[in-house]
């Protein structure tokens, strides 16, 4: 037995392989940051922009929440990419970052639901919105997952939820960019509480397909 561990240490010291360290979360996140911002760029070149969009740019509630969903996927990406380490890179308080941008969020949104003194007609559509936001964040999604999956992350359910809403927040901004629609109620229900639904799904995902 002692000479079976002797040999298994021998063997261990003697072997050259060359292990190649992870990429620091911020420069991971970075990664998924730039890569994102150019599939969004791509997927708005092919389905164009939204047609009155030099108008509806005039209305800053609807650049700051623009602003906020962006900021919504910046913070998921970074604390996704911590928690893809078991000690968080000891930055577990930027690990929360997400909730003050969720907060932030929804003043937004209560903000730009306020000022909307004349509510915006509903789409006659519903959840064809929701649909879309799925297949535009699939790509994001798959790449993100297949990031975090070479991690040994013990935090597997919370970096997959929190990689899905990230993914579904490129979906979003997609959208809004793209779909002819000022109704905040409309954008609430078909839009944001989706991403809410996908982000608990990738809690269950990411025990299934992060977890060591």
């Amino acid at each position: 037995m002692m000479d079976t561990i002797e040999q298994l240490i021998k063997t261990l010291t003697e072997d050259d392989t060359k292990l190649r360290p992870a990429p620091h979360p911020f420069m991971q996140s970075l990664k998924w940051i730039v890569a994102a911002a150019a599939y969004l760029a791509i997927a708005l070149v092919f389905s164009g922009l939204r047609p009155d969009i030099m108008h509806v740019i005039e209305n800053k509630w609807f650049i700051v929440e623009l602003v906020a969903l962006f900021g919504i996927f910046v913070a998921t990406s970074v604390s996704s990419s911590l928690l893809a380490f078991p000690d968080l890179h000891q930055k577990r308080i930027i690990t929360f970052a997400p909730i003050p941008m969720f907060a932030l969020f929804l003043l937004v949104i209560f903000f730009a639901w306020s000022a909307d003194n004349l509510p915006a007609f509903l789409p006659e559509h519903t959840y064809e919105c929701t649909y879309c936001i799925m297949i535009v964040s699939l790509l994001p999604a798959i790449w993100t997952f297949y990031s975090l999956r070479k991690y040994a992350s013990i935090h597997y359910r919370l970096a997959g939820g929190l990689a899905l809403l990230s993914a579904s927040s490129i979906g979003a901004l997609w959208l809004r960019l793209y779909e002819v629609n000022d109704s905040i109620i409309h954008v609430v229900e078909w839009h944001y509480l989706p991403m809410l639904v996908v982000g608990f799904i990738g809690l269950w995902l990411g025990e299934i397909i992060l977890k060591w």
